[in-house]
């Protein structure tokens, strides 16, 4: 993967990166789509990213409940009566 600091860039690559915070876009080379310049937000959403934080931030969640004597026949009797 390559990186490339805005600052390095001109002043229309600054014009879409600010387009691309709220959607894609698409470049074009000789009337063909080339690429898809996507926020940074949503390029952790795609490659799943994002995901894999939430069920790693779920697993520990779910630890820490264990830790403290929550069961699964715990959870379902508060889940009924709730």
């Amino acid at each position: 993967m390559r990186y490339n600091a805005a600052s390095d860039t001109d002043t229309k690559l600054a014009t879409l990166l600010d387009a691309a915070q709220a959607e894609p876009v698409f470049i074009e080379r000789d009337q063909q789509e080339v690429a898809v310049l996507v926020s940074a937000r949503e390029y952790d959403r795609l490659s799943g990213k994002a995901t894999r934080e939430f069920l790693d931030f779920c697993d520990s969640i779910a630890d820490k409940a264990a830790a403290r004597g929550l069961t699964e026949e715990k959870l379902e009797e508060l889940l009924n009566n709730a």
